[in-house]
């Protein structure tokens, strides 16, 4: 019986959590992306408090025309995530891929937080 993509992920998802953990001084920056949208929150686990939020569904992002393919819409999103994130106060951050691979989309938005002042 072959598994499911999903449970798969599941999986590596929580291999990477055993490993990583979000502090107030240093949270984390989790990823998730599902078939249309991509989706940032930056957490702080020991409160269990989300401290920032972005996705390809805010308003900022659906105005923009960068957002034509999921990848720019990622970029937008992590450049969004990160401005957010530097207006709490926050500007180191722990990256949660969420047990995707670190290309395409993912890699776009972690890029794109780079860029916007994160350091990871």
């Amino acid at each position: 019986m072959k598994k499911s993509p999903r449970a798969a992920r599941k999986r590596r998802h929580a291999r990477v959590r055993a490993k990583i953990r979000g502090t107030g001084e240093r949270p984390r920056l989790s990823v998730f992306r599902s078939l249309n949208h991509t989706y940032a929150q930056v957490i702080d686990d020991t409160l269990g408090h989300t401290i920032a939020s972005a996705s390809t569904l805010d308003r900022e992002i659906m105005a923009d025309e960068e957002r034509r393919t999921k990848t720019g819409a990622a970029q937008l999103v992590g450049r969004l995530i990160a401005k957010r994130a530097m207006e709490k106060g926050v500007s180191q951050v722990v990256f949660d891929r969420g047990g995707y691979k670190y290309h395409g989309r993912v890699k776009a938005l972690a890029e794109a937080a780079r860029e916007g002042g994160l350091v990871f």
